[in-house]
């Protein structure tokens, strides 16, 4: 028997699905904190300073807050909502996880069995 496990996204969007925040932006807002640079994000993630920008500024128009503040002398950090919608969505995925793998485990541990004796 194949070990099958689950894998899923979460993605949040506004009311005219609009993405707020999901797995790429993650990335961003995490590599923005550690970096303190709009650039260095840019390239690590290896996407253009453009692409990563739009992507924040979409997510402030949607959310109407500032969630990144930029500056030539002091650098780029996240604002204190921009950090607080980084801890929402981890907490958000690490309970849709473990959701996600009960209900997994529900369904094909229960018929594990089964498959296993299937020998169409």
């Amino acid at each position: 028997m194949v070990n099958l496990k689950l894998r899923s996204s979460q993605w949040i969007v506004d009311e005219y699905n609009n993405i707020i925040i999901g797995k790429g932006r993650m990335e961003i807002l995490e590599s923005i904190e550690k970096t303190g640079s709009m650039n260095q994000t840019a390239k690590q993630m290896k996407m253009s300073y453009k692409a990563v920008w739009s992507k924040i500024k979409a997510t402030e128009k949607n959310l109407n807050v500032k969630i990144v503040h930029a500056d030539r002398k002091d650098g780029t950090r996240l604002s204190r909502e921009g950090k607080e919608l980084m801890k929402k969505y981890k907490l958000l995925v690490k309970k849709c996880m473990s959701a996600d793998d009960k209900i997994f485990d529900s369904i094909f541990n229960k018929t594990k069995d089964k498959i296993e004796r299937y020998d169409g």
